[in-house]
């Protein structure tokens, strides 16, 4: 069953900025529901999933807050920030953020094929990870692409690409 945060937030218009950084912070933990690591990949009941921010951080506190006593199934989810993708490859999702839209296209080449799901937003440009937030009629939402997920041999369940506002799929 979809939390119904993921409801709420398509539901609800954005008009302000803080409340839109809120609606994508409490977005990307909830993605680590519906996304399948391949074995090795997905840490140990227990073990902390890890939500890195890549680059600039555009949630500050707000995302430390979304997370706070979050767990996906028997794993808590921590926040790490990191410069760039040097000690990336503990992350299972991470949220890319260059200074420009060539530095997150960049960031983002040097995740491409590990088993991490990148999360990239439309207000940074028309660099784009495998779920990419975007504005349509006032309300947050998001693309797939499950293209490049599977790619990183990364699965997204069809209950997420159903409520996005496009999946990229292979034929």
């Amino acid at each position: 069953m979809l939390p119904g945060l993921l409801l709420l937030a398509l539901a609800q218009p954005v008009s302000a900025q803080p409340l839109e950084t809120s609606v994508k912070a409490a977005f990307l933990p909830k993605f680590a529901r519906y996304v399948e690591w391949p074995p090795g990949a997905r840490p140990a009941a227990g073990t902390p999933i890890q939500l890195c921010i890549i680059g600039s951080d555009p949630f500050g506190e707000v995302i430390d807050d979304a997370v706070a006593g979050q767990r996906i199934g028997d794993n808590p989810v921590v926040v790490r920030r990191l410069a760039g993708v040097d000690g990336a490859s503990n992350c299972h999702i991470a949220f890319v953020r260059g200074r420009t839209g060539r530095s997150t296209a960049q960031l983002l080449a040097g995740l491409r094929d590990k088993p991490v799901l990148t999360v990239t937003d439309a207000r940074d440009g028309s660099a784009r990870g495998m779920v990419h937030f975007a504005i349509v009629d006032g309300r947050v939402g998001f693309h797939v692409d499950a293209v490049s997920a599977a790619r990183s041999h990364l699965s997204i369940s069809s209950r997420l690409l159903g409520i996005a506002l496009s999946v990229r799929q292979s034929s």
